[in-house]
């Protein structure tokens, strides 16, 4: 059983003011919900206390600023740090700086596909937080389909809309099922479940968009 220390406490503090302010996309639910789910997930399936306090912070590059990994490798290690830098695919900079919704759907598709290669070479102690970030959204979403209130309006949140969010689940389903990721068959289960409610008789993975 892995034991969480003070070190787990301090990093939900850490993911807790980074992210002050900020909702989960379509909600008005505080971000920690998913820091801590991650963590939860992280945590069941065997990962270490490194790896569930990476699952605490995987965002906080991403949405909070990249001037945040060198605190983190002072405060929670190399290992942790090196673990976030694995599940981060890009910079809040980066994707505000696309205007257009063709250049926002570009880069979207160019960050998952460059972060889709990554996965299959990524070492196995970042793919459980990955995995497990992976998984928490796509639950978030099927639970969203399940709810006569969304339905397949859920998908207008997204970047890449119904086609291309499916697409790019499927793909990661497929990656960690390869690669033998603990939580893969609950990815793939989820994913499944996913395309069910959207009504997508043939499914696709990202690698295939033309």
């Amino acid at each position: 059983m892995t034991q969480v220390t003070k070190r787990f406490s301090e990093a939900v503090e850490y993911a807790r003011a980074a992210h002050d302010g900020q909702i989960r996309t379509g909600t008005n639910i505080p971000y920690l919900y998913h820091l801590l789910g991650v963590a939860g997930y992280v945590l069941e399936y065997g990962g270490t206390e490194d790896q569930a306090i990476a699952g605490l912070l995987h965002d906080v590059l991403e949405d909070c600023g990249e001037e945040h990994e060198a605190i983190i490798r002072e405060r929670f290690g190399d290992t942790v740090a090196a673990i976030v830098s694995d599940c981060t695919d890009g910079t809040a900079a980066a994707k505000a700086s696309h205007a257009s919704p063709e250049a926002k759907r570009a880069d979207w598709l160019h960050r998952k596909l460059t972060y889709l290669d990554h996965l299959k070479i990524a070492p196995e102690i970042s793919l459980l937080v990955s995995g497990c970030d992976k998984l928490h959204n796509a639950r978030s979403i099927v639970q969203d389909l399940e709810s006569p209130s969304v339905g397949t309006k859920v998908f207008q949140r997204f970047t890449a809309k119904r086609d291309g969010t499916l697409q790019y689940y499927e793909s990661l389903a497929r990656i960690f099922t390869d690669r033998q990721i603990p939580m893969a068959a609950a990815l793939g289960a989820t994913v499944q479940r996913m395309h069910d409610l959207a009504d997508v008789s043939e499914r696709r993975t990202l690698e295939l968009t033309d």
